[in-house]
């Protein structure tokens, strides 16, 4: 299997789109600083669909060019999240330095290849990709930090009987209405892992819902929980069905 890296999550979602790749992965969820917002906008658009989820145990590294030391550093690139999860390590080993976010960790790499002075939060993986040099490992401040990636493709993944589905909501705004979206799926009993407001885009104040479930789109129950939900919702959108991740250390 061949691997592209993209320097933002944008570019995965449209690379994958211009065929340009048969899947893409990009990050949907920190267990520390929660949700990454970019990627469930642009879930809300694409015509891709939600193939697989991965979990991987966060390992940041600092990299540098080759023959730099940690005092030559002056200024840190990094995703927001990246940067947010090693605060700890900074302030106390860099405090006096500049740092600078960009759309990815890739991209962090990408930018401090050849640039004097320079670091990037990344994992040990990124170094290899772009040779850099790893001046410490594991600077996050929690070890027991995981990120949850979703796997794109064209269509989602047939059921295993192990499976999860993700889903995008819009309720009209008015009492209870969320209640009344909510109950097709608490009266079969269907298990709901995760659901989140995020703001609608270019309309201020109006919120769609975010949710995860256990079960497959093709499940009985799951079919009809998502016909009630169709006649109470103003919008839905199933972002597609997929095996249940398996924890990565």
């Amino acid at each position: 299997m061949e691997y592209i890296p993209k320097p933002s999550i944008p570019e995965v979602f449209r690379g994958v789109v211009a065929g340009e790749a048969d899947m893409g992965v990009v990050p949907v969820e920190n267990s520390l600083e929660g949700s990454v917002n970019l990627t469930l906008d642009l879930l809300f658009d694409t015509p891709l669909k939600v193939c697989g989820e991965i979990e991987l145990k966060v390992e940041h590294c600092l990299l540098a060019n080759p023959g730099s030391r940690v005092e030559d550093i002056r200024v840190i690139f990094s995703h927001p999240q990246a940067i947010a999860q090693c605060r700890r390590f900074i302030e106390t080993m860099l405090p006096q330095v500049e740092v600078v976010e960009v759309q990815s960790t890739s991209k962090a790499a990408e930018v401090v290849k050849g640039l004097r002075g320079a670091a990037a939060i990344a994992s040990e993986f990124t170094a290899d990709i772009y040779g850099l040099e790893v001046l410490a490992k594991s600077i996050q401040d929690y070890h027991d930090n995981y990120t949850r990636f979703f796997v794109l493709s064209p269509e989602d993944h047939p059921p295993t009987g192990n499976d999860k589905t993700s889903l995008i909501f819009s309720v009209p705004d008015k009492p209870g209405a969320l209640y009344e979206a909510l109950k097709p799926f608490a009266a079969r009993g269907i298990n709901l892992t995760k659901i989140e407001s995020r703001p609608t885009r270019g309309k201020p104040w109006e919120y769609v819902f975010y949710m995860d479930m256990e079960g497959h789109r093709f499940d009985d129950e799951i079919k009809e929980a998502v016909e009630e939900l169709k006649a109470i919702a103003s919008f839905v959108k199933v972002l597609g069905s997929y095996p249940i991740a398996k924890r990565g250390g």
